[in-house]
Order: C-alpha cells, then structure tokens, then sequence
C-alpha cells in the first residue's frame, strides 16, 4: 500500500519535506520536554503535596471570595529551567485546577519580554 504523500515542515524557511510535522533536524527543537526533563521529580511531587497541605485553598478564587480546594501547586512567575525560581516556595501558589488551566493558557505561554 503507498505512503501518503510527504508534506512540508512546519518549521518556518524549512524546505524539507516530511512525513510527521516537523523534519528530523527540527523534530528535536520542537520537541516539549518531559515533565521530568522539567524538573518535576520525585522530591517536586513531596514537596507540592506538603505546600497543599499547609495551604489547602485556591489563592485566586479565595480572592473573589470562593472557598475552592486547591490541587495544584502553581509558580507565580514562571520557572523555564531556572532552579531558583523553582524551588522558591514564595514563588509558588495553590490554585484550583480551572484556575491554573485559565493562568497557565493565558499568562504562561505568552511571556512578555522586556527589553
């Protein structure tokens, strides 16, 4: 049976042409990492289990007045890699998972650049 036909990367100026979205040379630049690749390891999952204990409500419907239970632990500023910004506990928050869905599709995947 024939292949289907290949289609272009996705990849902006790329020329090459591919049966999956991306070429092999930019398959690897677009890849997400893991979540463990990102940090998220054993020690984060004790370590947000026990800030969910000591901080059990959502912070931003707690602010509208709601008393919602938290279940993720969020970083306020986004960590990208840096270790610091990571393992800041005053960089974290306890929101409720609508509520970390609504920031993280808003604020988080558009950062804004400062020059």
């Amino acid at each position: 049976m024939p292949y289907k036909p290949k289609k272009p990367c996705r990849q902006t100026g790329c020329p090459n042409l591919t049966h999956k979205t991306y070429c092999e040379r930019h398959e690897k630049l677009n890849r997400r990492e893991s979540a463990y690749e990102r940090g998220y390891t054993n020690k984060w999952q004790k370590q947000s289990k026990l800030y969910l204990k000591q901080n059990p409500l959502c912070v931003q419907c707690q602010s509208k007045g709601k008393l919602v239970m938290a279940t993720v632990v969020d970083h306020i500023t986004p960590h990208r890699g840096n270790a610091q910004l990571m393992w800041s506990k005053s960089n974290w928050q306890s929101l409720c998972k609508r509520c970390h869905d609504k920031k993280t599709g808003t604020h988080d995947s558009t950062p804004i650049y400062k020059y």
